[in-house]
């Protein structure tokens, strides 16, 4: 049986693999992945999604999906936000995590969205996952962006510090994509 796919607009193997298994055998079409350069956007989290999304469905011509993330620092209103990859770059986890120096507040959440479009000029649906945390000193490993100092609210260990299954239970990711995957089973796979 040929099954059918959705595109998941991603170079990150890394993402692709965690996608495919926080979603599990039992979602209803096969997840593969396309590359494509996308224009990094500014604005608001929701508006950057949109955007993005539009612009793969665009340039791909068939129903696609994107992921964003982010990480919101409270005490600095909600920075460094969707623009997380280039603070990350720049700073490394250290940094990060020496931005809130000055601040009691270390609380934050990560964001994450994804955006999916049945193709170009058709509307963006919008799942978007919450994890509340805490920024902490980098503890365990760094193979996965700024989850070395993100520890979740109930947690004693970092994303980093736990094993990948036990995040992908309770992510800001799982929490996005579980919705992606409600939708799906809700409208029978329907892309």
């Amino acid at each position: 049986m040929n099954q059918r796919t959705l595109t998941f607009v991603t170079g990150n193997i890394k993402k692709l693999e965690e996608v495919r298994a926080i979603l599990g055998t039992n979602f209803p079409l096969e997840i593969v992945s396309h590359k494509l350069d996308l224009p990094e956007l500014q604005g608001e989290i929701e508006e950057i999604s949109i955007k993005k999304c539009q612009e793969a469905a665009r340039c791909i011509n068939r129903p696609v999906f994107i992921e964003d993330t982010s990480l919101c620092f409270n005490a600095l209103k909600g920075l460094p936000g969707p623009y997380i990859k280039w603070f990350l770059e720049k700073l490394k986890p250290e940094g990060l995590h020496q931005l809130l120096t000055g601040w009691d507040d270390k609380s934050a959440e990560a964001v994450c969205t994804f955006a999916y479009s049945p193709g170009d000029g058709k509307d963006v649906v919008i799942f978007q996952g919450i994890t509340k945390g805490t920024i902490v000193s980098p503890r365990g490993s760094r193979d996965f962006g700024w989850d070395c100092i993100f520890q979740p609210v109930g947690y004693d260990k970092t994303y980093g510090e736990l094993p990948k299954e036990e995040k992908n239970k309770i992510s800001h990711r799982y929490k996005a994509l579980d919705k992606l995957r409600n939708y799906f089973i809700d409208n029978h796979g329907q892309i």
